[in-house]
């Protein structure tokens, strides 16, 4: 099966909607039938935590993340960027999702056969 690789980097809240059309297009790449990797890094490492709320007007960009893992998404987050990166610096990232390293990174992107970046 085909697979997709999507690399965030950015505030999930950063005013703009890039992350939102990220996870909309994971949702998409998966009803296309292809497999769907996320990997977070730098400052969206935020997604991944209990503790981020959209602001108001705002989609709830975590509750979609969560849709996609229960839907078979694999989702890593930089074990590195929890203590240096995003709003919420050191909190935990929710279950659900898996700490990792710049190695499994490399690995998944030299696997996936569409690897892109938000």
């Amino acid at each position: 099966m085909a697979n997709a690789l999507l690399v965030f980097n950015r505030n999930p809240y950063d005013g703009t909607d890039v992350t939102w059309n990220g996870l909309r297009l994971a949702e998409q790449l998966l009803n296309a039938g292809l497999e769907v990797n996320i990997f977070l890094m730098n400052d969206s490492v935020d997604l991944a935590r209990e503790i981020t709320r959209p602001p108001e007007g705002y989609f709830d960009l975590v509750q979609m993340l969560k849709e996609l893992i229960g839907k078979k998404v694999l989702v890593k987050v930089c074990g590195t960027c929890n203590t240096r990166c995003g709003i919420h610096k050191g909190e935990p990232y929710f279950e659900g999702t898996q700490e990792a390293k710049m190695t499994e990174l490399a690995q998944w992107v030299k696997e996936a056969d569409k690897v892109l970046t938000f």
